[in-house]
């Protein structure tokens, strides 16, 4: 417990509330602060923070306890007598909503309130005391709108059993309560998303440099939630750069960004995105990043600093079902497995933009030249070739060039023609080095690679590309 001046010097606010004497409305004060994140009532102390103090504190203290009891559900607090003022502190509490002769009260600044019945609504969608998903959605019609098409695509997703009855699979995995369609089940169950929830869809959108103000591509989802990730992922895949990671022998081809950590911000973004908001789930696409951004904010009881550590759920049938479905790799791991897989890949982990109504991913795209991570191409870019590769392209060149050089270089050209200002920077050079300088006349000499525009040698276009004898030499090793 803090110093009693240092609470009075604060002043009444959001979890302060002086009293002068009594207990009157007392019940209000204590459910309000139980309703939000508890707070301290000093009893004996006026407006100003004048302390005047309280007579028969004894007597004082059952009253305060036998109030608290009769709040519904009984609610504990501590009650403690410092300088002559009663201190009752309301802890933080976990079996909210509290109520007091039958109403609800919140905490307003310095005020308690009573809630009306839209903000009792609200509260119980935030703290997560009714959950959306598992209410009926007045817009899906049971009969009309389990077409055989959808019912179909649905067991199969589902992998729901043959020959079962297709209701009753439906009651036991409780998309079908009480005879009508659970909001869950609507998402997942239709040909379009929108006729259950207006904003339901995705919309994704491909912009040029790094900006929203041209947009190259764009593109909305609307079918059920599954088909809608497979979509969106697929459209994401195909508008991603393809790097080439150089090993000992081999090359391999694949995404600039893991493929597994996008399907999981993706699925993430669906699942647990505020459904009764009026916006939608956003995927952009810029030059240097990809962001992804789902309405609502953090759901009840989840923090930005408890992300990767905890799991809560704020549709948990629907991420249930998308768990049935495969799309969900783990439950409750979903950002402690994207850093691991981003680290595992060698990109940077996502950033994290979060506030009441929005939570945005961000993923920072790595630069390629030809295919080869800028910030790494020396590594990339160079196989460990061998010495019998670098003597042979030393027996070639002489002593005019460096042999690794050379065969960095040659390495560089090997997928497409490149300029010499992109060599150097696929080679982790910012400028042209004397030694790379030294090296293209070098090599053009001796036919291992050749001008792209042998006629215009000065032309701003000119690039070199690999010649068939300087294929030849890397492949001799397998580069």
């Amino acid at each position: 417990m803090s110093h009693l001046s240092d609470i009075i010097a604060l002043g009444e606010g959001f979890t302060t509330e002086f009293k002068r004497s009594g207990t009157a409305h007392l019940g209000r004060e204590l459910c309000a602060f139980a309703n939000a994140t508890g707070g301290v009532i000093l009893i004996g102390v006026e407006d100003d923070g004048t302390v005047v103090g309280v007579q028969n504190s004894n007597r004082l203290k059952s009253e305060v306890q036998n109030i608290a009891r009769s709040i519904d559900p009984p609610l504990a607090v501590d009650v403690e007598l410092q300088n002559q003022v009663l201190v009752v502190t309301v802890p933080p509490q976990n079996s909210k909503p509290y109520s007091s002769n039958g109403k609800f009260y919140f905490r307003d600044g310095a005020n308690s309130q009573q809630m009306t019945r839209d903000e009792i609504r609200e509260y119980f969608f935030k703290e997560g005391l009714i959950r959306f998903d598992e209410m009926p959605c007045a817009r899906f019609d049971l009969e009309k709108d389990l077409t055989d098409s959808v019912c179909q695509r649905f067991s199969k997703q589902a992998r729901l059993p043959a020959g079962a009855d297709f209701f009753q699979a439906l009651e036991n995995l409780h998309l079908i309560k009480e005879g009508k369609m659970t909001n869950a089940g609507a998402w997942l169950i239709t040909d379009d998303i929108r006729k259950a929830s207006s904003s339901a869809h995705v919309s994704c959108a491909l912009f040029l440099g790094h900006t929203k103000t041209r947009i190259l591509d764009r593109k909305d989802f609307d079918a059920d939630v599954y088909s809608n990730y497979q979509d969106v992922i697929t459209w994401l895949l195909s508008k991603l750069n393809t790097e080439f990671i150089i090993e000992t022998r081999q090359r391999e081809e694949r995404p600039e960004l893991p493929e597994a950590a996008l399907r999981e911000a993706v699925v993430n973004a669906l699942a647990h995105r505020d459904y009764r908001s009026s916006a939608n789930v956003q995927i952009y696409i810029f030059e240097d990043r990809i962001e992804i951004v789902s309405p609502g904010g953090l759901p009840a009881g989840m923090t930005p600093e408890l992300l990767g550590i905890k799991s809560i759920p704020r549709n948990p049938l629907l991420f249930g079902m998308l768990y049935r479905m495969d799309a969900v790799e783990q439950v409750g791991s979903g950002v402690r497995r994207i850093r691991e897989i981003c680290r595992d890949y060698g990109v940077p982990e996502p950033d994290y933009e979060i506030n009441d109504h929005w939570v945005t991913m961000t993923f920072k795209r790595p630069e390629l030249v030809n295919g080869v991570r800028v910030e790494d191409a020396t590594e990339q870019v160079t196989p460990e070739v061998g010495e019998q590769i670098e003597a042979q392209v030393e027996a070639q060149v002489g002593a005019q060039v460096e042999a690794q050089v050379a065969v960095r270089i040659l390495t560089a050209c090997m997928d497409a023609p490149l300029s010499s200002g992109q060599i150097a920077v696929a080679l982790g050079h910012k400028t042209l080095s004397g030694n790379l300088r030294k090296a293209f006349p070098v090599l053009r000499e001796h036919e291992l690679i050749e001008y792209t525009v042998p006629e215009k040698p000065k032309s701003r276009l000119q690039k070199y590309r690999l010649t068939e004898k300087g294929r030849a030499l890397l492949k001799q090793e397998g580069a």
